[in-house]
């Protein structure tokens, strides 16, 4: 009997020390996956921190973008607007009101050039078909010699913008008279 409880002592050994083999492989697997959990840890504060930099230098690039989005086309005003105020000093000592409105009308031309370049064109209006996606009647006429709403009259010009409208044309439409 001693000698099964001597072998019953040495399998008991045998399984502590194996237990605590195990015990110990597992502290170590534990370490190595708190080391790898850190790791991500750090990984994942870094990419945060990135993605909070960029968020915040495109806002500046973006504010940056708007502030200055129109320098070109103010450059490109600043001779319209020297020309008016030299049509309005003219003015004040000057009588010739010929050369003044040739002057004016001048930069009038000047003003619509540059516009252009920047995709602002006019809506055509007057002897066009009343189209309520460009045109705002202000007033509506009865007419005998027309068959279908046309635009006769303009009163302030309607402007697109690539396309896009900025301001509908507001005008007057003639309709054919109504037959009783």
């Amino acid at each position: 009997m001693t000698q099964e409880k001597d072998k019953v002592k040495k399998e008991e050994r045998q399984e502590t020390v194996s237990n605590t083999e195990n015990v110990e492989e597992l502290k170590s697997q534990l370490e190595a996956k708190s080391k790898e959990a850190h790791e991500y840890y750090e990984n994942w504060l870094r990419a945060m921190a990135e993605l909070d930099n960029l968020r915040k230098r495109t806002e500046k690039e973006r504010s940056e973008y708007f502030k200055f989005a129109n320098e070109q086309l103010i450059k490109e005003l600043l001779p319209v607007i020297d020309n008016l105020e030299r049509a309005v000093e003219h003015a004040q000592v000057s009588k010739d009101t010929k050369n003044l409105l040739e002057g004016i009308n001048l930069t009038l031309k000047m003003l619509h050039s540059c516009l252009e370049k920047f995709g602002v064109k006019p809506v055509n209006a007057v002897g066009e078909k009343f189209n309520p996606h460009f045109h705002e009647a202000v007033q509506v006429e009865e007419k005998d010699e027309v068959t279908d709403e046309i635009v006769i009259k303009e009163y302030q010009k309607g402007y697109l913008l690539h396309e896009r409208l900025l301001r509908p044309a507001l005008v007057v439409v003639a309709k054919p008279k109504q037959k009783n």
